[in-house]
């Protein structure tokens, strides 16, 4: 974990991202056969000095899937969509008014399971600053942004039991100062901090 933080705030940014790089695979080129309802997030690492940032989203409390929890940009796949990088990048303009002129594509996560039935992609991608957020009000209360480094330090990973949906169950939470940050979307940030501990290693 030391090795990774030092990683994060020394490197070049180019080594950085390119270490990432090498560690995620291509995008899925279908849904077909996947259990769940299929989607994608962007998992948005802003190329910020002296460190990249996580950049988040506050899901709007009106909503019917995961109101007022903290996610990333991201949706169902949509019949028009070429593959899972395709759905993240659509549902990143839309939601958050970042273009994919913006984005470069590392690569894509395992899939993760969500307990209302999705299935989805994480598309992991380098943002380069300069962009302006403009938040779709239907969907994002807010947006904001977490140093690397605080993902990267496992004592912020913290495992939670609760009973949802009729059974119990075991998962993840950091909390950034007031922001509680749990279930796909947590898990999705430990295991990037996992694959980001094996590229310093």
């Amino acid at each position: 974990m030391v090795a990774s933080c030092y990683l994060v705030r020394t490197v070049a940014s180019e080594d950085l991202f390119d270490r990432i790089r090498l560690r995620l695979a291509p995008a899925p080129s279908t849904s077909a056969g996947r259990a769940g309802t299929p989607a994608a997030v962007l998992v948005p690492l802003v190329d910020r000095a002296p460190e990249p940032t996580v950049l988040l989203t506050l899901r709007a409390a009106h909503l019917t899937d995961h109101p007022g929890q903290v996610s990333f940009p991201g949706g169902r796949v949509e019949p028009g969509d070429r593959d899972a990088v395709a759905t993240a990048l659509r549902e990143t303009q839309e939601e958050i008014g970042i273009s994919e002129d913006h984005i470069d594509v590392l690569g894509c996560m395992p899939e993760q399971r969500t307990g209302t039935g999705f299935t989805v992609v994480p598309v992991v991608g380098r943002v380069r600053p300069g962009y302006a957020l403009t938040l779709c009000d239907a969907e994002v209360a807010d947006a904001f942004e977490v140093p690397l480094s605080f993902i990267l330090d496992t004592a912020n990973h913290r495992r939670e039991t609760a009973v949802l949906r009729g059974a119990p169950r075991t998962y993840y939470v950091l909390m950034h100062g007031e922001r509680r940050i749990w279930g796909a979307t947590a898990a999705v940030l430990v295991d990037l901090a996992g694959l980001i501990h094996k590229a310093a290693a």
